[in-house]
């Protein structure tokens, strides 16, 4: 075992007795936040199952929907004959359903990244999301009773029963639920419905598009289905074109033969194939529609859709934000909720009815699925409204990405395995190559930037250089304005544990940004939203000033250096403020939003929009 094993391995035996600890500590909010917590249902794969004590012949589980399932659904999981109804009974949606309720080979050592030491996953498989009975507020007072043995008018024994409703989607293996008692902590199977399959498979899903290059004349379409056969999109009234298929493998993830990831282990799920297709032949700024699918496996519906503008026009409308991920559209717990996602992709379903949007640009942190890669397509659904009308361009981030020993800048294992392959395989941007998730794009007035803060950045490095001469290519003429983005920020007022800000990473790449007059500066994962003056090394190169409509206006016609934005506010658990904080910090809101700018040649116009209240917190202009 080399050093860097080494010392990975004691970095995570560390931070599974930090996790032990930390539950105790001052730092416990702080450690939630930062790291989604270690809940009880997150650890339920590592439990060991016990034997059901009680033999209950009154004990039935039913659903409301029985096979085949429909692509999306909520189906109601009935319990009845409980004979004492607590808050320790619950129930677990499966998949695969074929999972062995025997428990699993040992593994005494796997998951330490997790901080757990428990033995045998749950029934091999990881729960995709489970509800306690006592959501249903009848079944603790036993409302829903029922006599089964009667002495005269005396019921002599009854029981009680409940009910929760799941939204389900098609992942196209078969589901099952299973009722437990023990609660998380020591789960036993009391009772399962046994398998349900959903109707079609092979059915063509969640549909989303990205640009390929700067003209405006073509556009990606991405999806998925459980047919590996090339389908295609029908587009612009007549055109069509079939689809590249590709897939990944459990064998593709990052793990330890000693030390197995959730990705490559309890976390793995057929990720089907993913369908890509170009649509060519269109116009700049133009509305069509398409469908994708075929004959054999079905279609879409049909769905209008806008190109963006080519670059080197006059005006350009995007969205941006990071840290999305998702969350539940039932009560159910799951692997990992980020409680702002549903407010935000709602929002953004409204703004997209009513505004002219061009594109979105979604700065890392995707899905935080993090190697339980059932929960990319509850991503996929969760943004397909919006995500499959407009372009929807990404950067990587360290939970698409960091795993030990697979070349990416930090060495921990947020991305729990995936380490890259599951992101750019459903997220297909225009990059030179395969794990060099770095490129440019440019749209209307601006050139867009993007990098990889989880690949190394360090002067001589190939990133490096490709941004040196991405920003050389700029022709400020034809794109006046200059936006480089990526995940990790290089300003933040928020103190953690875990520093946010590397300032080797700022050491390198800053000089550059001033270099080339980068405009304004965008990144996330800092969960909340916060604004610069024009920065450099810490110090206030330039500060806005109102202009005639009171607005923060920054006048670059005399550049002094770039705007930095953190936008990490879009669904992961808000981080908080210290109450003080340095001069460069304008603008600071622990609160879930999105960011919306419009440019023209001259102006750029950005909003931060609360996404609960739809009101503008914070609003600013740099003008040339």
């Amino acid at each position: 075992m080399d050093l860097s094993k080494s010392l990975f391995l004691f970095v995570l035996f560390l931070s599974s007795l930090l996790s032990s600890q930390v539950m105790a500590s001052p730092y416990h909010d702080h450690y939630l936040k930062r790291h989604g917590g270690i809940s009880k249902f997150r650890l339920i794969n590592r439990r060991s199952l016990i034997n059901c004590p009680v033999d209950n012949p009154y004990l039935s589980i039913n659903v409301s929907m029985t096979s085949p399932l429909p692509d999306e659904s909520y189906v109601t999981v009935t319990v009845n004959g409980v004979l004492h109804p607590d808050n320790f009974q619950w129930i677990a949606m499966i998949s695969p359903s074929n999972s062995s309720v025997s428990g699993c080979p040992l593994a005494s050592l796997n998951y330490i990244q997790t901080g757990d030491f428990s033995n045998l996953p749950l029934l091999c498989h990881y729960p995709v999301k489970a509800q306690f009975l006592s959501k249903d507020p009848l079944f603790l007072n036993c409302t829903k009773k029922i006599c089964h043995k009667k002495l005269g008018n005396d019921c002599l024994v009854h029981t009680c029963g409940g009910s929760v409703t799941f939204h389900v989607i098609n992942i196209r293996t078969e589901i099952e639920f299973v009722l437990f008692t023990g609660g998380f902590e020591a789960p036993c199977v009391l009772k399962r419905t046994g398998p349900i399959r959903f109707a079609n498979p092979s059915a063509p899903l969640y549909g989303h598009l990205s640009s390929i290059d700067s003209s405006g004349t073509s556009m990606r379409l991405t999806w998925v289905s459980g047919d590996q056969r090339p389908q295609q999109v029908q587009y612009a009234n007549g055109k069509s074109s079939p689809s590249v298929v590709t897939t990944f493998t459990k064998e593709e993830m990052c793990s330890f033969a000693i030390l197995p990831s959730p990705a490559q282990d309890f976390g793995w799920h057929e990720p089907g194939y993913i369908h890509s297709t170009i649509m060519t032949g269109l116009q700049p700024s133009s509305t069509y529609t398409y469908r994708y699918g075929s004959d054999l496996v079905g279609w879409s519906k049909t769905i209008k859709f806008k190109t963006p503008p080519v670059g080197g026009s006059n005006e350009s409308r995007f969205i941006v934000y990071g840290d999305m991920g998702k969350a539940p559209l039932d009560p159910s717990v799951e692997h990992y909720i980020q409680p702002g996602s549903i407010s935000v992709t709602s929002a953004i379903n409204r703004i997209i009815e009513v505004n002219n949007i061009d594109s979105i640009f979604h700065i890392g942190d995707i899905s935080y699925a993090t190697g339980f890669l059932a929960e990319w397509e509850y991503f996929l659904n969760l943004i397909e409204p919006y995500a499959s009308r407009i372009s929807y361009m990404t950067a990587i981030g360290n939970h698409e990405r960091d795993y030990g020993e697979s070349g990416s800048v930090c060495q921990t294992p947020d991305s729990g395995g995936e380490c890259g392959v599951p992101y750019e395989s459903y997220f297909q941007m225009p990059v030179s190559e395969k794990d060099k998730p770095w490129y440019s794009i440019e749209q209307g007035p601006i050139h867009f930037t993007i990098i990889s803060t989880e690949h190394t950045w360090s002067p001589n490095s190939t990133q490096y250089r490709w941004i040196e001469a991405d920003f050389l290519s700029v022709n400020r003429t034809r794109t006046p304005w200059l936006i480089f983005a990526g995940h990790r920020p290089m300003y933040s007022s928020t103190h953690s544990l875990i520093p946010s800000v590397d300032t080797k990473f700022r050491n390198s790449i800053e000089p550059l940004l001033l270099k080339y007059k980068v405009d304004l500066v965008l990144f996330g994962h800092v969960h909340n939203y916060e604004r610069t003056c024009a920065i450099y090394q810490y110090q206030c190169k330039g500060v806005p000033r109102k202009g005639k409509s009171g607005i923060d206006t920054y006048y670059n016609s005399n550049y002094t250096a770039p705007v930095h934005v953190i936008v990490g506010m879009a669904g992961f658990s808000l981080d908080s403020f210290p109450s003080n904080v340095k001069g460069w910090s304008l603008a600071r809101f622990s609160e879930y939003g999105f960011a919306r700018v419009s440019t023209t040649r001259n102006n750029l116009q950005f909003e931060f929009v609360n996404s609960t209240t739809m009101e503008v917190r914070d609003k600013f202009r740099i003008v040339k």
